[in-house]
């Protein structure tokens, strides 16, 4: 059975804005995360958010992280590139030293950085230490896609009411989809440079972010070298005992995404650089599956206050946002290994430390 690498999307639905948009809360995004094959190096979370009200300079988020603790990180904003690529359309999201372009709809991305980052740790970054040296980073990605993507609440009719008619759909930030690849590219910080090939996510976003009222999430995908692959989204249990937004995938290798949820997931609950167990369970139509997770790289953000323009909207509009962890893991699926990411989050106060 082929696959779909569109999922049925209109190839026009990856442009970026052509124009500045008329409302200032409009956004448009793209991020990548990446971890290499070997587990030696990952891109936790590579992104440009770019907000209507802030329009000439765009918020950049690159995170490159390793196994040995070490983290090299930028929070900037930085100059809007011009969005019309090669073609003639608008296909490239650039700001700074970071730019993203689609080569082909649904087939080929690539992403560039040239710049300077912070050299931190995950565990100064854990006790809100973000200051150290500059240190010169670059890199390139190409990404080929390998899976259909999935589009957040089209997969069961509860998920998708949810996103509706609830808090959860001023979270996701408007139409968003994410898709699996494969990668191949080149790194190098300081005097370091090493080729690497590896799997990583990417997602598109367009559409007015509210986070106020966020109360935490757990996120997790990886492709494995068979092409299975599996993915969700949850949101963790209310107080009030309402129901919240679980929807996820498992993909065999071809044919189309199958529906799951998350049953067992693992929800943040304090902060460690690496080696926790990150194990999930899903239910499917066919039954439950359970995969091995131990985090292996990490970055966080304690207290979000770096001086992006969207940081800090976002601490007007929740000052008490939840703490954040963005990893890269090594994943068991019945005897196959991949590394793939990892995305939670909780409040402060429901941490231990």
């Amino acid at each position: 059975m082929a696959v779909d690498l569109t999922g049925g999307i209109d190839p026009a639905r990856e442009q970026v804005f052509a124009h500045k948009p008329e409302d200032p809360e409009m956004r448009d995004s793209v991020s990548f995360w990446v971890v290499d094959d070997r587990g030696a190096v990952g891109l936790p979370r590579i992104g440009i958010e770019a907000v209507a009200a802030n329009w000439a300079a765009h918020d950049v988020q690159v995170n490159v992280a390793f196994p040995d603790g070490r983290v090299f990180r930028l929070r900037d904003n930085g100059f809007s590139w011009p969005v019309e690529g090669p073609e003639g359309r608008p296909t490239v999201l650039g700001a700074g030293g970071l730019g993203f372009r689609c080569i082909e709809p649904f087939e080929t991305w690539t992403m560039t950085f040239q710049g300077k980052a912070v050299q931190t740790s995950s565990q100064d970054l854990i006790e809100g230490k973000k200051d150290g040296p500059l240190v010169d980073v670059s890199f390139q990605v190409k990404a080929t896609m390998a899976v259909p993507p999935w589009v957040q609440g089209t997969l069961s009719a509860e998920s998708g009411e949810r996103l509706q008619t609830s808090i959860e759909g001023k979270l996701m930030g408007g139409a968003r989809y994410e898709q699996l690849f494969r990668a191949t590219g080149t790194l190098k910080v300081g005097d370091d440079e090493q080729t690497f090939s590896g799997t990583g996510l990417r997602i598109r976003r367009q559409g007015v972010r509210k986070l106020a009222g966020f109360w935490g999430h757990s996120w997790q995908s990886a492709l494995f070298p068979s092409g299975r692959a599996f993915g969700y989204i949850a949101y963790p249990p209310r107080p009030d005992g309402e129901p919240t937004f679980n929807e996820g995938y498992i993909f065999d290798g071809d044919g189309d995404l199958i529906p799951a949820r998350v049953v067992e997931a693992p929800w943040l609950t304090h902060l460690k650089p690496v080696g926790e167990d990150v194990a999930l369970t899903l239910e499917t139509p066919n039954g439950t599956v359970h995969i091995d997770g131990e985090t292996i790289l990490s970055t966080h953000d304690v207290y979000h206050d770096d001086k992006m323009f969207s940081s800090q909207a976002l601490k007007q509009e929740m000052p008490s946002f939840p703490a954040l962890q963005q990893a890269g893991v090594r994943y068991h699926w019945g005897g196959e290994e991949a590394f793939g990411m990892l995305e939670r989050s909780n409040p402060l106060d429901q941490l231990i430390f």
